[in-house]
């Protein structure tokens, strides 16, 4: 076998080195010669065997199997199985000139270099008379130079004496100067393809050992031998390349099962790696131009040298291959891959077709990680932003209530656990007065200050509006807590910049010691107990105290009962009709919520209502009532009287984005249109202008769901909230109803209510109806409907449905008598008579 590397070195030391060791085998070579001259002796038999030897080592040197190596040509050959034949025919002398001159006659006709030249036929004449010596030395004796028979013992073990050391001093020689040529450790040189080196010299040690056998019969058969030795030769070439074929499929297969993953670090660092192995390059990268900025892996098959930005790598490589990474589904390059060679290569048709099939293969991995990173990316952004404050980064409270629970669950093993309650003092003066942008920027300086000042472990979060909360773990003692609280509410007190003005922000705070039972709800319950403790007594901080907890010890036990209440269904809904003021027709109902409490009795809304709020199971609550409220509407439909009904909602259920989607699923698991739902809201909640309520309001419209603004005329900014808020309907408060007859001021409010719906053509309900001269006076004004106990207190569903069948007076439908006989002339304020509305419609607003 010979290695016709081409021997040119990196640098200067190297090139010394090469061109010293081929000049010490030439130099050998010379001397085998000159000693093998020396001892000629006349052609055993004819001159023409020599001839004929000489001549077959010429034709297996010339007939190669190249392989390419990184930038070398590795070429196996049967010259071994020819020499081998020549030790077994001729004596050592006439092997070593046959050797010579083969080897000479071969590189001559290839045209090889004049260094590579001397290299070859001194390395193949140097082994072949050390292996000619050790076979006669074995007990061979030349067959041509033989009258008698033939020992084939002693011939066998000469001639695996001459292949073993001939394989020795080839290797050696060869792999010396390959490692030489191109760089690289002997010892990666001498065992790479170590299996297929092993088994062409085998195969050729066969190929000696059959020819020999064959010319045993006869010497004159030494003339037929060069086509079967070629034969040979290329049935075993054959085979090896098809072995060589198979493997690089194999690796080819194994290399894109590789690719097969989800993370792009691992995709492109095995594609570095494995080019370099697949396509035996010097180096390989592998440029990316997908994601936020253009990425390059490079490296060889041993590691990866480089990754970062795109940029050459030190030095030149003689040959760069270069194939663009193509999306074949028309998604356009996202790269390229890059092999890099110390030598100008030339790809064979196999491996082009290989590098095509590994570009598409790693195309395809680079595009489904890099999908899978970006939807990684956006899980990662919607939990986040699930988990967080939008304004201000901080968490939000569902946050704050799991990472609490899993702190309260591990809490008898790192500490106290407490937490700290903010509200800041007078912020809707801000509000009010510089505008909502400059309100957004203290609350997100107070967000960076807390944060700022809070600890690793803390946990800050923005519960709403102006009100924080951190979250304190792994205190000593529970007094560490105020300690705690006083540091992070003095990081407020400095003053902020703000429009060109220093204001001073104030802010109360409350802290509760997490309790013994009711988990996160009840330490935020206490915690909100303390602070408004702190606010009604002036105090910056409070710490909760149960003889002081306003909710009593009966609402505590409420909020431990409230669980067991919403599983076993003990709130119920009772429902106060609306009412036409003018014809006494029901135009709709108000959904009250009801709890039947087991040991208590009936409990008053007003004091579970708040328990509920602050419990966590707001949303179950919600949801059971707006159950009950939507069955209740389709009895009635069912039954003749298509009534829209209305329904109170928290102010924490804006709060929450998922509200509008729960609200539309039940609608149609009732199979009920949208606008047979009010969603009546209070105007202390709507003036907060949260930016996520306002998108709540905004879905809840859209959907076809009506809103109603309860309590109209009880805040501080009553036509603010009307400019903003998208509602149908303004209910009057009951206040101004029942003082309206002895007090002009509310009656001026009750005037300008109506005045105010009619201009923006929405319905005006009136609350706390309760006797005939309020009804007609509410009717003179304008105000087309209403409620109260003149018509009906509230009461269950079936129970409103026994009244709208009974009806009065005999008609259906209406809980009251109309105020005016049909026909009769009815003489109208001005007022009344400006409104040009008539009656309202029952359907399906109220009214239209």
């Amino acid at each position: 076998m010979r290695h016709d590397g081409s021997p040119t070195s990196t640098d200067d030391q190297t090139e010394e080195r090469l061109r010293l060791l081929v000049g010490l085998v030439v130099v050998t070579a010379t001397i085998c010669l000159a000693v093998a001259v020396a001892h000629l002796t006349a052609p055993p038999r004819s001159l023409l065997y020599p001839i004929a030897l000489a001549g077959l080592v010429a034709v297996t040197n010339a007939l190669q199997a190249k392989i390419r190596v990184r930038a070398q040509i590795k070429a196996f050959s049967s010259t071994s199985a020819a020499i081998l034949v020549a030790i077994a025919l001729l004596p050592p002398p006439w092997v070593v000139l046959c050797t010579a001159a083969g080897v000479a006659l071969a590189n001559g006709l290839t045209r090889n270099q004049p260094i590579k030249l001397a290299f070859n036929v001194g390395k193949d004449t140097t082994a072949a008379a050390l292996a000619s010596l050790a076979a006669h030395r074995a007990g061979l004796l030349p067959t041509l130079e033989e009258t008698g028979g033939v020992a084939w013992g002693p011939q066998l073990v000469g001639l695996l004496a001459a292949a073993a050391l001939y394989t020795v001093v080839d290797e050696l020689l060869g792999t010396r100067v390959m490692a030489l040529a191109t760089g690289r450790s002997w010892r990666k040189v001498a065992f790479q393809d170590s299996d297929s080196r092993i088994t062409f010299r085998l195969a050729n040690l066969v190929i000696a050992v059959a020819t020999v056998a064959i010319l045993s019969y006869g010497p004159g058969l030494l003339l037929a031998m060069p086509p079967v030795v070629v034969a040979l030769h290329l049935s075993h070439v054959g085979r090896l390349r098809a072995q060589q074929e198979r493997r690089a499929w194999q690796r080819l297969a194994q290399t894109t099962d590789e690719l097969n993953v989800v993370d792009l670090d691992a995709v492109l660092r095995t594609a570095v790696t494995r080019a370099a192995q697949l396509f035996s390059a010097d180096q390989v990268d592998v440029e990316v131009h997908l994601g936020p900025q253009p990425r390059m892996v490079r490296g060889t098959a041993d590691a990866i040298a480089y990754d970062g930005p795109p940029a050459e790598p030190p030095g030149t490589a003689d040959a760069v291959i270069r194939t663009p990474l193509e999306d074949h589904a028309g998604g356009g390059d996202v790269g390229a891959l890059r092999l890099r060679f110390r030598q100008p290569v030339t790809l064979s048709e196999r491996e082009e077709y290989t590098l095509r099939t590994f570009a598409s293969a790693l195309c395809t991995a680079i595009r489904n990680a890099s999908a899978y990173a970006e939807l990684a990316r956006a899980a990662r952004a919607h939990a986040h932003a699930a988990s967080h404050d939008p304004l201000t980064g901080l968490a939000n409270r569902r946050e704050l209530l799991e990472r609490g629970t899993e702190l309260l669950a591990r809490r008898h093993a790192d500490g106290v656990a407490a937490l700290l309650l903010i509200d800041l003092n007078h912020f809707k003066e801000i509000n009010d007065t510089l505008g909502h942008p400059a309100g957004d920027r203290v609350l997100t300086e107070v967000a960076h200050r807390l944060r700022e000042a809070a600890r690793p472990a803390e946990v800050v979060a923005r519960l709403g509006g102006d009100e924080f909360a951190v979250l304190f773990s792994g205190l000593p003692a529970p007094a560490m807590a105020a300690h705690r609280a006083e540091g992070l509410l003095t990081a407020l007190r400095e003053p902020m910049e703000l429009e060109g003005m220093r204001i001073n922000v104030e802010a109360s705070g409350g802290i509760a010691v997490a309790p013994g039972t009711g988990g996160m709800p009840e330490l935020l319950r206490r915690a909100d107990v303390a602070m408004y403790q702190a606010k009604r007594s002036g105090q910056r901080i409070a710490t909760y105290a149960r003889d002081r907890d306003t909710a009593d010890v009966a609402r505590l036990a409420l909020g431990g009962d409230l669980p067991r209440a919403v599983a076993e269904h003990e709130f119920t809904v009772t429902f106060q009709p609306i009412v036409d003021l003018g014809t006494g027709e029901v135009l709709g109902a108000e959904a009250l919520a009801r709890w039947h409490h087991p040991d208590r009795g009936s409990i008053d809304p007003l004091r579970f209502l708040e328990t509920v709020e602050r419990s966590g199971l707001l949303p179950a609550f919600a949801d059971a009532v707006l159950d009950q409220s939507l069955a209740a509407a389709c009895a009635w439909r069912d039954a003749g009287f298509d009534l829209p009904v209305a329904v109170n909602v928290s102010p924490r259920s804006l709060l929450d984005p998922r509200f509008p989607s729960s609200v539309v699923a039940r609608l149609q698991a009732h199979d009920l249109p949208p606008d047979r739902l009010f969603l009546e809201l209070t105007e202390t909640l709507t003036i907060s202008q949260l930016e996520v309520v306002d998108r709540v309001l905004g879905q809840l419209r859209d959907a076809g769901i009506r809103l109603a603004l309860d309590d109209f005329g009880t805040g501080y900014s009553s036509l603010s909230v009307l400019s903003r808020i998208p509602v149908h309907e303004l209910k009057i408060d009951r206040a101004f109803v029942m003082a309206m007859e002895n007090s002009p001021e509310a009656a001026a409010v009750v005037r300008s209510t109506v005045e105010l719906g009619r201009s923006l053509e929405l319905v005006v309900v009136a609350e706390g109806v309760e006797s005939e001269p309020q009804r007609r006076a509410l009717w003179e004004l304008g105000c087309t409907a209403g409620q109260g106990h003149l018509f009906a207190r509230p009461m269950p569903a079936p129970r409103l449905l026994s009244a709208l069948r009974r009806g009065s007076g005999g008609r259906s439908g209406s809980l009251a008598p109309p105020l005016h006989d049909d026909g009769a002339v009815i003489r109208l304020t001005p007022g009344r008579r400006a409104s040009g509305r008539g009656r309202p419609d029952r359907l399906p607003h109220l009214p239209a």
